[in-house]
């Protein structure tokens, strides 16, 4: 930090502006300067008169910046990996298994009959449950207990979910909206990220659309591909839930290749058999409990190509239809 300029400084942090207000500090002429440099411009008498210590002043700049930082959530984390350690079922009876570690990058579907538990599973995942959950499990972050922040700052979020209703209120376009996250991230390269994330959604959606659009305009579709394209690439959140995703009118297979690139950990309770199979693993639930975890077998992939081939030619069937087609000549 001492080497940087300050506008390097107000350039990477610009929540600095904040301190230099605080001390009544003028730096407008001195941006090329590092802040030593420029507290070296002050007189022996002006040092004395305002009681500058420069190597405090220095030293509190430095404070400033981390407490922001983690204020802001910018102090990352890396999460290498989650563990799921087993609670009990609705019964009182313990899962059956011992524990599950996920590591970045792995997909992992959750089954199970309608009320079953998936979404008490994804809840617990969220709250970084401690055995204060009805299912008595318990979460670990890189193999140890995790720390309050994820529980408690809103700003450290461990998860970032995607529920199959994704409905805009703000009078936003699309632009100002990605634009508004990227701000709060403070990222350097702000339109190269705006157009990444454009690009990214539009590879996902149905229909395209562009940066002007109006967000409350946008098809659910539309909304789903933004909102996964945005917390791929702007979300610091490690982990992703996804709750009933095959209906959501997005390219399913291309927006969990998106989110496993960007090094998430992703977990999706389904019914398609297609999205269960994509996954790395797949949990089984039954009863509020795990019953089971599988780890997607060569036959299962073999049968997964067949799958999504069926797929594809229902896609298309559907483009079809959307464009007033008839499919008087179709034939499998």
């Amino acid at each position: 930090m001492e080497n940087l300029k300050i506008k390097e400084l107000i350039e990477k942090y610009p929540f600095v502006t904040a301190f230099f207000d605080e001390n009544n500090f003028d730096i407008s002429k001195s941006l090329d300067l590092t802040f030593l440099q420029y507290l070296n411009l002050f007189t022996e008498e002006e040092i004395e008169e305002l009681a500058i210590d420069k190597n405090a002043l220095i030293n509190s700049l430095k404070v400033y910046i981390e407490q922001m930082k983690e204020f802001l959530g910018l102090n990352d984390e890396k999460v290498n990996s989650i563990t799921l350690l087993a609670g009990n079922d609705k019964f009182g009876k313990k899962e059956n298994y011992d524990y599950l570690e996920i590591k970045k990058s792995e997909i992992i579907s959750i089954v199970g009959p309608t009320g079953s538990g998936k979404s008490r599973l994804l809840a617990d995942i969220e709250w970084v449950c401690d055995r204060d959950t009805p299912t008595n499990r318990k979460i670990l972050i890189n193999g140890k207990d995790a720390d309050k922040k994820y529980r408690l700052s809103a700003n450290n979020k461990l998860v970032s979910q995607l529920s199959q209703n994704m409905n805009f209120v703000m009078d936003l376009s699309v632009y100002e909206f990605i634009e508004l996250h990227a701000k709060s991230r403070m990222v350097e390269n702000e339109e190269e990220i705006i157009e990444k994330i454009i690009s990214q959604a539009n590879n996902l959606a149905g229909e395209k659309f562009d940066l002007k659009t109006p967000i409350t305009s946008l098809s659910g579709g539309q909304s789903r591909a933004l909102m996964i394209a945005d917390t791929a690439i702007l979300s610091k959140s490690p982990i992703v839930l996804i709750d009933e995703i095959e209906n959501a009118g997005i390219d399913r297979k291309k927006a969990l290749e998106l989110l496993v690139n960007e090094n998430k950990i992703v977990f999706m309770a389904t019914h398609d058999p297609i999205l269960a199979l994509i996954a790395d693993k797949r949990i089984v639930i039954n009863n509020g409990a795990i019953v089971a975890i599988y780890k997607t077998s060569e036959k299962e992939k073999e049968l997964l190509k067949k799958l999504e081939k069926m797929d594809g030619i229902i896609q298309n069937l559907r483009k079809e239809l959307r464009y007033g087609k008839t499919l008087d000549d179709f034939s499998f």
